[in-house]
């Protein structure tokens, strides 16, 4: 037996309140680096383990810092000066009856292909140097990997929450960014960067999104024409942004320190297309949350899922596990508004077993709370039944962290 309790929650729904903050950052900002590349090492580690061991092996390697580097810029071009560092520390297994894992190379290189394959302009090798500090853990921790197979259990007391669904707001900023990043928008605007921060403000049915987005110095030649591609870039933004925002009147406002004839300090101009090249330093952890956003209406854990263990550590587990729970509810449960799904582990209990499984039901007017409650505790025992395969679908990356 579970310990799943189910409530009825008087709230007014998000996007029925008057004022919601939503913000996301995108692929190329600095924080989100260390969360994509640390949960990527994780991944790569697991395969290792796998190959080598037959089981994925302790390791969180939830403790990262994108250190900026250095350049010169100007309207054309510009030059490194000095390197990004990133650090790469918590624990790893390294060794397991004799046979060894190269934990160092593995993290390297996992960062290095990431690297590659999502900012455009870092060559990894010339723009990044990488120091690992990833050491063994403690008996105590590493002895819960022992056992092979079947559900660990938990190496942390720790809690999370998860909602579903997004607001009209929150979608908004998602999509905005995902457009600003993909390859239909940079292939009509090639001289945009991936460092894209969105900021959401909604004043009942009035949004406004502050967007900040470089420009890359060798396709910006003058102030002039680096002020007559962000009109354009503008444009374009507030006709996909109205897509999103069907009900309401959206304003957006780009690179809002520009200021016209101050030259190189009046414009957002960058060299590799992120601010860690020069200006702010990354760490993990501060990026969104793991449904792609940060809410500032909606309750938050703290733990950084990203780099964490996906068989034991319920810090990156119960994290995702929490939105595809309130998911499920909110797809399989008819007549819910919103709804909340809380997770609480107890440290050394298996982690099917939380010491509390908590949902949140705002329901429709008319709708049977009792009726839907034994629906949403069924979801709520199915996924922690499948747990397991859940798991595994974790260590494979195919849940975003970030």
């Amino acid at each position: 037996m579970r310990n799943i309790v189910v409530e009825s929650l008087k709230n007014t729904p998000v996007s029925e309140q008057r004022i919601e903050i939503v913000e996301r950052k995108g692929i190329g900002h600095p924080d989100y680096i260390c969360d994509a590349v640390m949960d990527g090492i994780s991944v790569a580690l697991s395969r290792e383990y796998i190959k080598t061991f037959g089981d994925i092996m302790h390791h969180n390697v939830d403790k990262g810092l994108l250190v900026a580097g250095g350049v010169s810029k100007r309207f054309g071009g510009g030059e490194m000066t000095k390197p990004m560092e990133l650090i790469i520390g918590d624990r790893a297994t390294r060794e397991v009856g004799g046979k060894r894992v190269d934990v160092d190379d593995i993290a390297i290189n996992a960062a290095k292909e990431w690297l590659k394959k999502n900012l455009r302009f870092i060559d990894p090798d010339r723009h990044v140097n990488y120091h690992v500090v990833l050491f063994p853990g403690s008996e105590e921790l590493t002895g819960i990997f022992k056992t092979k197979g079947g559900v660990r259990a938990a190496n942390d007391t720790s809690a999370a929450v998860g909602y579903a669904p997004l607001s009209e707001t929150e979608k908004a900023v998602l999509q905005t960014e995902n457009y600003l990043n993909s390859k239909e928008f940079k292939r009509i605007f090639p001289d945009t960067g991936e460092d894209i921060k969105v900021m959401g403000f909604r004043n009942d049915k009035e949004l406004h999104m502050t967007i900040a987005m470089p420009f890359l110095c060798k396709y910006i030649d003058s102030e002039d024409n680096y002020f007559k591609r962000k009109d354009e870039t503008l444009e374009a933004i507030n006709e996909f942004a109205k897509r999103f925002f069907p009900n309401g009147k959206v304003n957006i406002y780009l690179n809002n320190l520009d200021k016209k004839g101050k030259g190189m300090e009046g414009v957002y101009l960058s060299l590799l297309g992120t601010s860690a090249e020069d200006a702010d330093s990354g760490q993990i952890g501060r990026g969104n949350r793991v449904n792609g956003v940060i809410a500032l209406n909606r309750p938050m854990g703290t733990e950084a899922a990203a780099g964490k263990n996906p068989v034991s550590h319920v810090g990156k587990i119960y994290n995702i596990l929490t939105h595809r729970i309130a998911s499920e509810i909110y797809r399989e449960v008819k007549g819910i508004k919103e709804v909340y799904v809380w997770l609480c582990s107890q440290i050394g209990i298996p982690i099917d077993q939380p010491k509390i499984a908590s949902a949140h039901l705002i329901l429709e007017k008319g709708v049977s709370f009792s009726s839907a409650a034994k629906k949403a505790e069924d979801v709520i025992n199915n996924e922690l039944k499948n747990i397991a395969h859940f798991c595994t679908e974790l260590a494979e990356g195919k849940y975003p962290v970030c």
